[in-house]
């Protein structure tokens, strides 16, 4: 494959240069396509940071969710949204099983209590919908459970965005073999092997039941009011930049020309 001339400047670059003598197995055409990744984000994480300055003027309440299979790159994603944002002016929300006590709870209180004030930012990495998927799949909850879920979710999210919360619902889709590749990476990997859980060692044997859970979820959920956005995440760099310009798209943010 032959590079263009803005290619082979692009090389020509201290930071190409740096790929060839640091990553090993590079290629040219590699190289072009990861500095092109960068040069994208860069931008967008521009873009992010006006968004939420406008999110902190106009004391407007934002909550993004993450769902999608296991290994399907949702954190991945939210790091990257966040990496420049201002801290004090968001949250990142991934919780643990509930508790005794929050078992005996409405099951949304838990989330409820997650939710913004003016001004601030939510992301759920993983959120009401486990009990959508997860939950139903690995036995975490009854069947009258999951039915009664199912049954309030739509009015839940109806309230909280009719309580002025702006609400963006993303499902993280990927192939069963590249679940299963990216198992192995993880497995293998002595800093990410802690990521691999219980729940995720059944996830390539129960493949065909949480397929069916996530075609219910879809069915009922997929409102006017909270649609869902499905991103095609086999390739990390691809959905990473599609998510974030969902966002950008989404989000009225004013005061500055969008340049994205």
């Amino acid at each position: 494959m032959n590079l263009s001339d803005k290619s082979l400047k692009q090389l020509n670059t201290k930071k190409g240069l740096k790929f060839f003598l640091t990553e090993k197995g590079m290629t040219p055409i590699k190289a072009v396509r990861i500095m092109n990744y960068e040069n994208k984000l860069k931008k967008l994480q521009g873009e992010l940071i006006k968004l939420q300055q406008w999110v902190e003027a106009k004391g407007e309440k934002v909550v993004i969710v993450f769902e999608g299979r296991d290994a399907a790159g949702k954190g991945g994603a939210i790091r990257r949204i966040t990496q420049h944002l201002n801290p004090r002016e968001f949250k990142v929300v991934a919780l643990p099983k509930p508790s005794e006590e929050e078992r005996g709870q409405w099951y949304f209180q838990r989330y409820i209590n997650q939710l913004p004030r003016e001004g601030k930012i939510v992301f759920f990495d993983r959120s009401w919908y486990n009990r959508a998927v997860v939950e139903p799949v690995n036995g975490f909850c009854t069947q009258e459970e999951y039915e009664t879920f199912m049954n309030q979710v739509n009015d839940f999210e109806r309230m909280i965005t009719e309580s002025g919360i702006r609400l963006i619902k993303f499902y993280f889709s990927i192939s069963k073999s590249e679940q299963a590749k990216r198992f192995d990476d993880i497995k293998a990997s002595p800093l990410k092997k802690w990521k691999f859980s219980a729940v995720d060692r059944k996830a390539l044997e129960l493949w065909d039941s949480y397929t069916e859970y996530k075609k219910r979820m879809f069915a009922k959920t997929n409102t006017e009011i909270a649609p869902w956005i499905i991103i095609k995440a086999n390739r990390k760099s691809a959905a990473r930049l599609e998510a974030i310009q969902h966002v950008l798209r989404l989000i009225p943010y004013k005061g500055t020309e969008k340049t994205f």
